[in-house]
């Protein structure tokens, strides 16, 4: 075995360690035992019980007012509407595919349960997403927005970049690569769905699709603890594994963010533009930058782009507030599901 070789864990070992001291992110000796009480990475604690109490359920979201505005939604607009919602469902589908690969490899058990709760949630973004499609258009409408990712070359791009890096990982497994599906996982959560978020709240902005904007600002909330969880491991590995971090590889890493961020930004040019009100090219390239720069500096890399340190649009955190006390305009409840406390996306 090499330094850079990496062991996908056994199910069942009756020789593995005991003592938590002995817990590694990965190559450990794991009986894969469930111990709440022992745990070697502190901050899982807090992760995990944030992850159980996001839960929530996309059809108690009333979206009758949606159903109606789509309909009067301008040609940009919808036209913007659907493809990001065709994105969105192809990633998390295979974002709740590809976790349990990433998980067959991780030897801290309460890593995995985390991994586990977050391909859970996953998969509800997936089932949210339908319940939009099914509520708004007609079934053959919805079946052309499932797949448009086939047939849109730029959308199929984007999908590529992050679905070669989990093949690549998935037939050739070493540590790098396992970095790479990591930091790839990492620039999904983190970077990836920003555009089609802030055009979800902008629509809600101005006065349109609220119950969609309520289901995107849930799935915002999931996906700021999943970035939490990435960020942490890849600290962890920094710390137990400092060999893997050679400055060739953090270039890599650095340069796989700038791809992203450059995918993010042609894609919100693209399906945004400067024809939806509120929104435009130069306010999406400049979040998007910050947010490259957030990213990287949150997991001890060098920023890309000099003077996008402040955040040009802080009214998207104010709109992804899920926590927020927010009435349904039908039903006169409070639609604040978790008692949880917001996770504010300073990663």
């Amino acid at each position: 075995m090499t330094e850079f070789d990496i062991n996908k864990k056994p199910l069942f070992n009756e020789f593995g360690d005991t003592k938590t001291s002995m817990k590694r992110m990965i190559n450990g000796n794991t009986t894969n035992l469930n111990d709440f009480n022992n745990m070697k990475y502190n901050w899982v604690s807090d992760w995990y019980r944030q992850g159980m109490n996001n839960f929530w359920i996309p059809e108690e979201i009333n979206l009758s007012q949606d159903l109606k505005d789509y309909k009067i939604l301008t040609e940009e607009e919808r036209t913007a509407y659907d493809k990001i919602l065709s994105f969105l469902i192809f990633l998390d589908s295979i974002q709740t595919a590809n976790l349990g690969n990433i998980n067959n490899y991780i030897t801290a058990s309460e890593v995995n349960l985390c991994l586990t709760i977050q391909a859970f949630q996953e998969s509800v973004h997936s089932q949210s997403y339908s319940y939009m499609l099914d509520t708004i258009c007609s079934p053959e409408k919805r079946n052309e927005i499932l797949y448009q990712w086939k047939d849109d070359e730029i959308l199929l791009t984007r999908n590529k970049f992050i679905g070669e890096l989990y093949n690549n990982f998935l037939e050739k497994p070493t540590k790098q690569n396992l970095m790479k599906t990591i930091m790839a996982n990492y620039i999904l959560e983190g970077i990836y769905f920003y555009s089609g978020f802030m055009f979800f709240y902008n629509l809600e902005r101005n006065g349109k699709m609220p119950g969609s904007a309520q289901e995107i600002r849930y799935i915002n909330r999931d996906e700021n603890t999943h970035l939490w969880l990435f960020r942490s491991i890849i600290k962890e590995l920094q710390k137990e594994e400092p060999e893997l971090f050679t400055d060739e590889l953090k270039e890599e890493l650095r340069l796989m963010m700038k791809t992203g961020v450059e995918h993010e930004i042609a894609w919100g040019h693209y399906v945004i533009g400067d024809k939806v009100q509120g929104i435009n090219k130069k306010l999406i390239e400049d979040y998007i930058k910050y947010l490259g720069n957030m990213r990287l500096e949150a997991i001890g890399l060098q920023r890309l782009y000099r003077g996008y340190d402040e955040n040009p649009a802080e009214w998207v955190d104010r709109q992804s507030d899920a926590n927020s006390v927010k009435t349904d305009f039908f039903e006169a409840k409070s639609t604040a599901y978790a008692k949880a406390a917001t996770l504010i996306d300073d990663l």
